[in-house]
């Protein structure tokens, strides 16, 4: 994988660049980002141009080479923008095989006997679901090996997954191995939140590793990892995709017409992740949800509620999510349209705007503005598996007070 692979993210690419090519590199880095800000991609990328063999020849005889800041017999490192994606190291990186780049995950118990489980248990799995998905997230993960899994998982112990103690152990044996074929070692940690208190066994490692050994930690959660290791790491903010590159990156990879990469940019708010979803997931779909949900919460009919919120706790947390935040562009783009001139009108998708206009229809801005409340307070409770059936029914009540009875009072 190389940078120009990665969407966006130039500045973040050019200070990589200058730590490798001035010697200034940490042992230990964390790239931290959020959900769908490509942080693991650029770290894959990052450990290909480290890798490179043009990038970094091979020293001939026993001299090293050094990323770290040592002052003496510093091989500098070619100045190339890329991994040259041609070169044996190259195109081990890219089906992630390289025997000098490890990774960490978090992974799943078989059953309740199997106490030992560690990433490379599930590394088949993890080469087949970076190559479909680098910028899923750990929820994505985590469905792919129980669907996927080769090695058959009976019933989850542990079903968000984990990073274990053993796996803590084998990240020691594996790092103090001397490198195979090239200048460095590379062991890229995706998710060190799922590390409890035996990372602690990490530290001696992480601040004094074995020479030519570079640590990549890529998390969302800077507040979930261990401060131990935490203040061990080198921070790498990545930031959140702006609208506009996401747009690009979906017209020009994906070839979505521009209207609709517009559209879908808006609602992803610099998560390409979740771009993608609403890419494969037409938003045509989502609005008739919507617009059936708004109907039978006007015309309070009950039977269709308890309908709709059936089907609705049925398609998962993720399209779940999807839908209610989707459901908070919409009325915001009904807000957006009471300010905007009729000149400027033009600027919502013709789609969002027609919703746009019925749900003022029916809304105050007040209502509106309590509804985006909820739906965010929802969105945010499905992230940490509320009850769908109850939440939805919650959300049902509390949307035909607001709209049939005018009523703002929220309760918490």
């Amino acid at each position: 994988m190389q940078f120009n692979q990665i969407i966006a993210q130039e500045q973040v690419k050019s200070k990589l660049r200058d730590f490798v090519q001035n010697n200034r590199l940490s042992h230990a880095l964390l790239f931290l980002g959020k959900e769908g800000s490509g942080a693991l991609p650029l770290a894959i990328a990052f450990a290909q141009y480290i890798l490179c063999q043009k990038v970094f020849p091979k020293p001939a005889g026993n001299n090293d080479a050094f990323l770290f800041g040592v002052e003496e017999d510093i091989i500098a490192p070619a100045i190339l923008e890329d991994s040259c994606n041609e070169c044996t190291s190259c195109v081990k990186v890219n089906q992630l095989i390289h025997p000098d780049l490890h990774f960490s995950y978090p992974a799943l118990k078989k059953d309740s006997r199997h106490d030992k489980v560690l990433s490379t248990d599930y590394i088949t799995e993890w080469r087949e679901f970076i190559s479909q998905s680098p910028y899923s997230n750990v929820t994505d993960w985590i469905n792919f090996l129980k669907e996927n899994s080769k090695s058959k998982i009976e019933t989850p112990v542990n079903k968000q997954g984990n990073i274990t103690v053993f796996e803590c152990d084998d990240i020691t044996h594996k790092i103090s191995l001397k490198p195979f074929e090239s200048n460095y070692k590379i062991l890229i940690m995706w998710m060190p939140e799922y590390l409890g208190k035996e990372g602690n066994k990490l530290l001696k490692l992480i601040e004094e590793p074995p020479a030519n050994t570079l640590f990549i930690f890529v998390a969302e959660d800077e507040e979930a990892i261990l401060p131990t290791i935490l203040s061990r790491t080198q921070l790498i903010k990545i930031p959140s995709l702006s609208n506009e590159e996401i747009k690009k990156a979906l017209v020009e990879r994906y070839k979505t017409e521009s209207e609709k990469a517009t559209q879908i940019a808006g609602i992803a708010e610099g998560n390409f992740r979740e771009a993608l979803q609403l890419f494969q997931n037409p938003e045509e779909d989502l609005q008739g949800q919507i617009r059936d949900w708004l109907n039978i919460i006007v015309k309070n009919n009950v039977s269709s509620q308890i309908k709709w919120i059936e089907e609705i706790s049925r398609i998962g947390r993720e399209k779940q999510k999807t839908f209610l935040k989707y459901f908070i562009h919409l009325l915001e783009q009904a807000v957006r349209s009471n300010y905007l001139g009729e000149e400027n009108l033009k600027m919502i998708p013709e789609n969002d705007l027609d919703f746009a206009t019925r749900l003022n229809k029916i809304c105050s801005l007040e209502a509106q503005e309590a509804m985006v409340t909820e739906l965010e307070k929802a969105a945010y409770f499905i992230e940490r598996n509320a009850h769908a059936k109850l939440l939805f029914h919650s959300l049902t009540i509390r949307f035909f007070h607001i709209i049939k009875d005018n009523s703002l009072i929220l309760v918490h």
